[in-house]
């Protein structure tokens, strides 16, 4: 999640790993932190892999200023990322989340319909976060006004989030709209 999101951003501008950090903190950062002990660890493997350069420039104050770029292997590597992403990708929202602030960079229309038919794939297929022996519990069937909580959030946010995925996959030509009824 971390490496999408360093490999996207630069996508969208060069950057200095205090600018570089402040966009991951605002994405991401609500779920893990972004201290600097991870996130110049990442910087280097991205570099080392040829993924990112990195120049020096004079800096405001006394100090030079290092400036991150993405290559064209780093292109390349944020486009395959986006086009082809991890099961994983696509089934926990917070890598989700940071998977879709990027596919935009994903040119082709057809290959960002594939990536959005993968999640409203899986967000209709039956789920639940609790079970009775193998059958998952709908919140009417709970007492626990917490967990019935849990799963009326999670039902109204997926709903929301399938008619989005819908609207946007007929938008990009990839969905059938569903006939009128009557």
């Amino acid at each position: 999640m971390l490496e999408l999101a360093i490999l996207g951003f630069l996508r969208d501008a060069p950057l200095h790993g205090y600018g570089l950090r402040k966009r991951l903190t605002a994405l991401i950062g609500h779920v893990r932190p972004v201290g600097e002990s991870t996130l110049y660890p990442a910087i280097k493997r991205l570099e080392n892999a040829g993924l990112l350069a990195r120049t020096t420039e004079p800096g405001s104050a006394a100090a030079p200023r290092h400036v991150l770029t993405l290559t064209d292997a780093g292109a390349r590597e944020l486009g395959r990322r986006l086009a082809e992403p991890e099961r994983l990708d696509v089934t926990d929202e917070n890598r989700w989340f940071t998977l879709l602030a990027f596919l935009r960079h994903l040119d082709d229309p057809a290959a960002q319909s594939a990536v959005l038919r993968r999640r409203l794939d899986f967000l209709e297929e039956p789920s639940s976060f609790f079970l009775d022996g193998d059958r998952p519990l709908r919140a009417e069937e709970l007492d626990d006004p917490f967990r019935r909580g849990v799963l009326t959030v999670a039902r109204a946010t997926g709903r929301a989030e399938i008619a989005w995925l819908r609207e946007t996959l007929a938008v990009l030509g990839a969905e059938e709209e569903e006939p009128p009824e009557g």
